[in-house]
């Protein structure tokens, strides 16, 4: 059976990879999962500002309506408006079209359940079954609507100032919003907070999201900073599930400093990372007798522990960090802004929170790989004798982790530890043996 869903949803090119065809099948499927249980049930729509975006759209709402499901249009909105929205609205189900932080030829959907949650992997198998072995469903009897009482962006965005104790006003930072779904909502939010902000690639055209720009590209939004002597500059990508920050001296704060930072501010003992959490991170925990739990990369599975042990703090180096008091899943913005709240209450700069722990260098080299092959290759190579044999040579100071992208068609290799020069040694050696996998 063909897989579809990967760590984060559907995702793949547009109109190539992930077909009308097979978006349309989606919805179908997903109206009979919901039709076995439920009358006269809703589904919120969102989507990211890519040009595909809207014809997949048109498909989903055209054929769940046509199965009897009533749709919100939430319209162009990140994905954890989505989440939070489609639990305040009481749908039962949300779905996020977008590919984050892919380019813009991309695209995916996320699905989420009536509590906000990302859909669990027993109901992607049913979706994946229902797919592959498609029948049409001709129960078509009753028609859904489209409900437009709602105001999905206010009523986000209010939910995001409900979490804080205080407003942000006299800070100077610049926002970078990818040209993606943050486009609505970023000025609105920080306008309302009384913040100094200067919104920056907000000019979506359906072609530019994330192109050199936005949590991807921190580059842009480092220089921006530094030239124009702001308090802070925050970079969001495409669907505002993660926000990368940077300081006033041009020190990037990813998601691991982000995870430091709110245990000590906001007095929380566990941390739920992944197996790409930065080793400084989790030698910060263990000085500082704070529990860290690992899982296996995407903020899903993240969210998954939390949820296990009732944990409140997790996220991910790539900047998603879920803070689950406000919020169900990764929220760029939610994280920003509570951030920025430490920095203001606390009369501190933000400078003196970007090195809370002594960040170990880390190299990340991509492999291009056909999709269906990542995941039998990473096999082969985690299970190479050779790629174990220098695993165990290296000190507990470095670490060697090869995995397959759970949303792209990449094999990812990342080598950590302290010394740069041993890193790109062990890097080498490494990449040999792969590409002699490879042709084999």
């Amino acid at each position: 059976m063909e897989k579809l869903f990967g760590t984060d949803g559907i995702r793949g090119v547009a109109l190539d990879e992930l077909t009308e065809e097979l978006v349309y099948k989606l919805g179908v499927s997903l109206a009979t999962i919901i039709n076995k249980t439920k009358n006269n049930s809703t589904v919120t729509i969102a989507k990211d500002t890519r040009i595909s975006s809207n014809i997949f759209e048109k498909i989903l709402i055209d054929t769940l309506t046509n199965n009897g499901i009533n749709i919100i249009k939430l319209g162009i909105i990140p994905t954890p408006a989505t989440s939070y929205l489609t639990n305040l609205y009481k749908a039962d189900y949300g779905i996020m079209i977008t590919a984050s932080h892919n380019p813009w030829q991309y695209n995916g959907i996320k699905i989420f359940n009536s509590n906000g949650y990302k859909i669990p992997d027993e109901l992607e198998l049913e979706l994946e079954d229902l797919i592959n072995n498609f029948k049409e469903n001709n129960n078509k009897e009753k028609k859904g609507t489209i409900l437009n009482k709602y105001n999905p962006i206010n009523d986000y965005v209010n939910h995001l100032i409900n979490s804080l104790n205080s407003n942000l006003e006299g800070l100077n930072i610049a926002i970078d919003v990818a040209n993606g779904a943050t486009s609505n909502t970023a000025e609105l939010l920080f306008k309302k907070l009384k913040c100094n902000a200067i919104i920056l690639n907000n000019n979506y055209n359906g072609h530019n999201i994330n192109e050199n720009c936005g949590s991807t590209h921190i580059e842009y939004i480092k220089k921006y900073v530094i030239e124009n002597k702001l308090d802070a500059g925050i970079a969001y990508d495409g669907d505002g599930d993660r926000c990368i920050i940077v300081d006033n001296k041009g020190n990037i704060l990813d998601g691991d400093t982000l995870l430091a930072i709110f245990s000590k501010y906001l007095q929380i003992n566990t941390i739920v990372g992944t197996i790409m959490s930065n080793l400084g991170l989790i030698k910060y925990c263990k000085k500082n007798n704070i529990n860290f739990v690992s899982t296996k990369v995407g903020d899903r599975y993240v969210l998954e522990r939390m949820l296990e042990d009732n944990y409140i703090l997790g996220g991910e180096q790539s900047g998603h960090i879920i803070l689950r008091d406000y919020m169900n899943t990764g929220d760029g913005e939610l994280s920003s802004i509570k951030l920025l709240e430490i920095v203001k209450t606390n009369k501190l700069s933000l400078n003196s929170l970007s090195n809370i722990f002594n960040k170990y260098p880390q190299i990340t080299e991509n492999i291009n790989i056909n999709n269906n092959k990542k995941y039998k290759l990473t096999n082969l190579i985690n299970n190479n004798e050779e790629i174990n044999k220098l695993k165990k040579k290296i000190s507990n100071d470095y670490r060697i982790l090869i995995r397959a992208s759970g949303t792209e068609a990449l094999i990812r290799v990342t080598i950590e530890g302290k010394d740069i020069e041993i890193i790109n040694k062990i890097k080498k050696e490494i990449l040999n043996i792969i590409k002699k996998i490879i042709d084999q």
